[in-house]
């Protein structure tokens, strides 16, 4: 009986030593953001930050894969501490979540066929992810046009080259890096290399989202991007990834 004892106190020191100070909802499908790698890894401009900020808060961090459409629920229902996904900060999550300072923000768009009109898209198909800031704008913006909802973005730009939808719209950096700066994106650009981006739907930058009591945690992460900003290791990262700066202009 001691010996099962001590087994058992064996195993639950070694689980929390090895349990990680935050855990990180991150999507896995959003490249060059993040994406699932052959070996389930996750990797991506995300995941590097997250691990940039964990870091400099001298916090040991653990990354957990959730589905988009499910990530809030996911760090409402404590499976995560805090969500890294590019996620817009809009009053209506401001309403259930609480944010850091934004970490980026970059211009949004339609990607198509080249020479595509920004005037042509009230009557085709467009394809966006659910549950997102862009299909929010697409249905307020575009109300006569047919719009089909994906899981992922990568869903609708597979569907994109396949001819069922004319144009997806989503962030321009998304678009351009994990898109039409790849084979498959070949004959495709940005139509009429237009910004988008209205406050209204796309918000005001894209910040880290933790539970809405956990303040303290929220003002951590925000310290640690101003941190990792002013050490240049977010330029480090940033250019792995992109030529401009994700984090757009300083506020």
């Amino acid at each position: 009986m001691k010996k099962i004892l001590l087994a058992t106190a064996l195993i639950m020191t070694s689980t929390s030593v090895l349990a990680a100070d935050i855990k990180i909802c991150v999507e896995g499908a959003y490249p060059p953001f993040s994406q699932t790698e052959a070996d389930g890894t996750v990797t991506g401009f995300d995941i590097d930050i997250a691990n940039a900020l964990c870091d400099d808060m001298d916090k040991s961090c653990e990354m957990v894969k959730v589905d988009w459409d499910g990530i809030i629920p996911a760090l409402l229902e404590k499976k995560c501490d805090a969500i890294i996904a590019q996620m817009s900060i809009t009053p209506e999550r401001q309403e259930v979540v609480t944010f850091s300072k934004k970490y980026t923000q970059s211009a949004n768009g339609f990607v198509g066929k080249a020479g595509l009109k920004l005037a042509d898209l009230g009557s085709m198909n467009i394809g966006v992810q659910r549950a997102t800031i862009h299909q929010a704008y697409a249905e307020g913006a575009y109300p006569d046009a047919n719009i089909t909802l994906y899981g992922t973005q990568d869903e609708a730009l597979l569907d994109l080259t396949s001819g069922r939808v004319d144009v997806v719209t989503g962030e321009t950096l998304q678009i351009l890096d994990g898109f039409i700066n790849t084979d498959n994106g070949e004959g495709y650009e940005i139509v009429e290399n237009a910004d988008v981006t209205d406050p209204k739907y796309h918000g005001t930058g894209n910040g880290i989202a933790v539970r809405k009591e956990e303040t303290e945690l929220a003002d951590a992460f925000s310290t640690s991007i101003k941190n990792i900003r002013e050490s240049g290791k977010y330029a480090e990262i940033n250019d792995v990834y992109f030529e401009i700066d994700a984090y757009g202009k300083e506020m």
